[in-house]
């Protein structure tokens, strides 16, 4: 669109501000959605890079001291906010994993009950029941998670009583 077109439009107070405010809001929020995404991508890159170097030259200084290090942690290479495993100790972090899967189930299914009782007051009741039905979508994921943390929580204990016959 040229932009005499765009000013005569804003200063006639027509309604083509707002659809080039229409048009420009999808395409600001895809733009943003992916530069968030790629720069989380580059910052987790960047920080790994930096620990690598450190222990490299660690390394490096240890080697001419003849002194020999421990390899880098399996935590340096989960993805950021997860933890490996197992950790250093060697002891097994599955209950703060199940943990995880209780706490985004819960989560997920109390949203998805909200976005339902919200859609479901907001509509006249004619449409209501239509619109509140989209709030199961979340809720749905939110029993799967629910169900995962009881079904494997169950098949740990019945490990765990196996293991100590």
């Amino acid at each position: 669109m040229d932009p005499d077109t765009v000013n005569q439009a804003v200063s006639a107070g027509s309604g083509g501000a707002a659809a080039i405010l229409g048009v420009m809001i999808p395409i600001v929020a895809i733009v943003m959605g992916l530069g968030l995404g790629m720069l989380k991508l580059w910052l987790d890159f960047r920080r790994k890079r930096d620990i690598l170097q450190a222990h490299h030259a660690e390394r490096m200084a240890a080697i001419e001291k003849g002194i020999e290090l421990p390899p880098l942690p399996p935590q340096f290479y989960a993805p950021e906010g997860e933890s490996a495993a197992e950790d250093s100790a060697g002891q097994s972090n599955k209950p703060q994993a199940a943990s995880r899967y209780l706490r985004s189930g819960l989560t997920w299914l109390l949203i998805g009950l909200a976005i339902s009782l919200a859609l479901y007051a907001d509509h006249d009741h004619s449409d209501a029941h239509n619109a509140a039905l989209w709030g199961l979508v979340p809720a749905a994921y939110g029993l799967a998670r629910l169900l995962f943390y009881f079904i494997s929580s169950r098949a740990a204990a019945r490990a765990d009583a196996q293991a100590q016959r």
